[in-house]
């Protein structure tokens, strides 16, 4: 977030994670970056304060909550992330699961959302494909590093809009 924010000063960038320690270390280096915030909340409750301001979304390697949210439609995840999308909102996920990772993320999450799912919360799927390397590399993610992304995994890219 922080290189884009660098990158395109003219425009607000917004991190949210549930977790504050995960945010600390970039909370830190935004020092005098003046168009990059950050909010402690969990996608099943964003605050109301975000509805429809958003003209990115984007998720990077998900996990728990977030990545069942996402595709399977698990609780108000897709919902939250349709409500701070303004309409023609772009909404892109990269995420990973390999086999190793079913039995800590459960049976019942697909291997991909579902397009009428994505549908429902507002969202019309353009895209959804295997990650390019390059693609993996201008995320910026260090989890795609830490997990050897593309290399050791598969990763998926999903991309939507919001109507």
């Amino acid at each position: 977030m922080l290189g884009w924010a660098r990158s395109e000063a003219d425009r607000l960038f917004i991190g949210v994670d549930a977790n504050a320690a995960g945010m600390r270390r970039s909370a830190r280096r935004a020092k005098g970056i003046s168009n990059a915030a950050f909010v402690v909340a969990a996608a099943e409750a964003l605050p109301d304060d975000l509805a429809g301001v958003a003209d990115r979304v984007t998720v990077q390697f998900p996990w728990g909550s977030l990545l069942r949210g996402i595709l399977s439609a698990d609780g108000p995840v897709l919902d939250n992330l349709a409500r701070i999308s303004a309409p023609g909102a772009t909404f892109t996920v990269l995420w990973s699961v390999a086999d190793r990772d079913l039995p800590a993320i459960g049976p019942r999450v697909p291997p991909q959302p579902r397009e009428d799912l994505l549908a429902a919360a507002g969202f019309d799927l353009f895209e959804l494909r295997p990650a390019t390397a390059s693609e993996l590399r201008s995320s910026g993610s260090t989890w795609a590093k830490r997990l050897r992304a593309g290399v050791d995994r598969p990763v998926t890219l999903l991309r939507a809009v919001r109507r």
